[in-house]
């Protein structure tokens, strides 16, 4: 959850095409010229009125950005028109013509807030200039407006989240002196501080300090996190309550320092519980190590927080399953999780089953199809491997994000929907906002609140947890009768340093139940690249080449015979064969992509 920096919408500039003009002259040669001039002009909305009461009538049914007229009209002039215009609230440039420009009317028009006035006769350039200009400051000013309000309604989405999550959460300056507090927070502080009004440095404050001084200090010292720990409050009721406390610089959009972010949490009673009885899991997802506690205890809070989230982490870590868990977590619970993976097909195809299209839109819709983005409606849509979908899926997104109203394709009208995203990836976003490769307004858009998934070689004590999950759901599936792992076994795997995460462990433990003909799974069960593993290895080390070697299924070489060849093996079944190289299935269609494999060039009957 970034709480440290602040977040800027990108400002999108109106085309020529999206801008509509009227034009108000009595004298139909003059407007038809003028109309003529702007849409060969690239303008396309062009609109005429020979009156001021038609005038009127027309900005009564339509929006315009800009309006041309002449003061001189049949019955009221065009002053009266800008008067009016100014009177309705409506904010577009008016541009008046005269054929008799003089001080008093030109001071006239300009009191009204007209944005310039042209002389007759009218040259072609100066209109078109003075009408690129007026539009111009126009637009500007409407983006300015839209990028205020972005910035207030992502300001009012931190303010909820600040209020209504359940950690302490408090600010403060270089000076250790406390900003700003949420709701939490303020109730620690009238409970052990009642009938204190004012706040003043952190470290003078009983409770604040005790819980806050250290790592603000060592924040404002070096400049970098404090990592999540446990402290200890000794209460005057001989009551002890435990937070777990962390603390991150509070930086400007531009770096600067500007302060400190304490966040803590009593876990006292988690604590009492845990020494009963152990979490092993949430939903679907297993694990008790502290890092996957820490994992659940995210999910329950920002589940119930009706907001975007982006969850990142290695291929196989459970991404999809963490997005499930919210899903359960939140109200929406009841309502469709609608799950997307979006490199598992082309970039047209992908438009066509997000959005939705109508019958006749493009080649093959013979139909009108609802997209999944519909079918979500007052749900959670999960988009997988967002980081790998193109430049015009990701603007196409970014728009739908911005209010949740989409267009299908061949669709004029637009659709809103009530709909929680979900995003996960294991790319790096932020390298790829760097090079260009992802829009940085849409990483902003998509990472409200973030989760991050530990990999298995960090989840320690988890892998016995997982291992045996797994032999008890695979030895129902092939009615075998096995118990568990030999030491030996088990020692080799916590030794491995799982490139493939949860779902490699998954694949193994499938592949040693199918081996095993007694009741415990032995060294003899487990693949090469487990029991013969280098001990001097960095555990952080992906050498995926050294792993393919040790794979006999895999044949050395590049990588298109590599996916070639797992392919062959299990005759064409994608699954499988992504099981074999290792990878995720959705990454095994990209690459086929890349690489331009068709299963044509397989021999299927070997």
């Amino acid at each position: 959850m970034m709480l440290n920096k602040l977040y800027t919408a990108a400002p999108v500039t109106k085309s020529k095409e999206n801008n509509a003009i009227l034009i108000v002259d009595d004298e139909e040669s003059l407007r038809l010229t003028f109309q003529m001039f702007l849409i060969r002009d690239g303008y396309g909305s062009v609109l005429t009125a020979p009156s001021y009461d038609e005038a009127l009538l027309l900005l009564k049914n339509n929006h315009f950005d800009l309006i041309i007229s002449d003061i001189v009209l049949q019955g009221s002039s065009g002053i009266d028109l800008l008067r009016s215009v100014k009177e309705q609230g409506l904010d577009c440039p008016v541009v008046m013509v005269t054929g008799y420009p003089n001080i008093n009317t030109a001071s006239e028009a300009v009191r009204l807030g007209a944005f310039d006035y042209l002389a007759k006769p009218v040259k072609k350039e100066d209109l078109l200039r003075t009408a690129r200009l007026a539009l111009h400051q126009y637009n500007l000013s409407k983006e300015n407006e839209k990028l205020t309000l972005e910035k207030e309604r992502y300001q009012q989405y931190l303010e909820t989240i600040f209020r209504s999550i359940k950690e302490l959460v408090v600010t403060v300056d270089a000076s250790m002196v406390v900003l700003d507090m949420n709701e939490e927070a303020q109730k620690w502080f009238k409970n052990i501080n009642p009938g204190r009004q004012t706040l003043g440095a952190i470290n003078t404050i009983p409770g604040f300090s005790e819980i806050f001084t250290v790592d603000a200090q060592r924040v404002l010292e070096n400049k970098i996190e404090v990592a999540e720990h446990r402290v200890e409050i000794n209460l005057e009721n001989q009551d002890i309550k435990v937070f777990r406390v962390s603390g991150v610089p509070m930086l400007s959009e531009s770096e600067e320092f500007l302060g400190v972010v304490l966040v803590a949490r009593d876990v006292s009673e988690l604590e009492q519980l845990s020494r009963r009885k152990k979490r092993t899991g949430l939903h679907k997802l297993i694990g008790s190590s502290q890092a996957m506690e820490n994992i659940f205890t995210l999910i329950e809070n920002v589940g119930k927080v009706d907001t975007t989230v982006l969850v990142t982490g290695e291929s196989g870590t459970g991404k999809e399953l963490v997005a499930e868990a919210l899903h359960f977590e939140s109200p929406r619970k009841n309502m469709p999780l609608i799950k997307v993976a979006c490199t598992a097909m082309p970039e047209n195809l992908l438009e066509s089953e997000l959005f939705g299209h109508k019958k006749g839109s493009f080649t093959g819709a013979e139909r009108d199809r609802q997209g999944f983005i519909l079918q979500a409606d007052g749900g959670t849509l999960f988009l997988d491997e967002i980081g790998d979908i193109s430049a015009l899926m990701q603007l196409r997104l970014l728009r739908f994000l911005q209010d949740r109203t989409f267009y299908p394709v061949g669709e004029d009208h637009p659709i809103h929907v009530d709909v929680r995203l979900i995003a996960a990836t294991n790319a790096d976003l932020q390298k790829k906002v760097q090079d260009g490769s992802f829009r940085e307004d849409l990483y902003y858009r998509l990472k409200v609140l973030d989760i991050i998934l530990p990999p298995l070689r960090r989840r320690e004590g988890d892998i016995q947890l997982l291992a045996q999950t797994f032999i008890g759901r695979f030895k129902k599936r092939f009615q075998k009768n096995i118990h568990s792992l030999s030491d030996q076994a088990l020692e080799l795997m916590q030794q491995y340093r799982w490139p493939g995460n949860v779902r490699e462990l998954e694949h193994i433990i499938e592949r040693a139940c199918v081996l095993c003909s007694g009741v415990t799974i032995t060294t003899a069960h487990l693949p090469p690249e487990i029991t013969q593993q280098d001990d001097h290895k960095n555990p952080d080390d992906f050498d995926t080449g050294r792993r393919e070697q040790n794979n006999p299924t895999i044949v050395p070489g590049n990588e298109k015979d590599r996916i070639l060849a797992a392919l062959q093996r299990t005759f064409g079944n994608k699954a499988q064969a992504a099981r074999i190289l290792g990878i995720d299935r959705s990454t095994l269609y990209r690459k086929m992509s890349q690489l331009q494999i068709d299963l044509t060039e397989i021999n299927l009957n070997h």
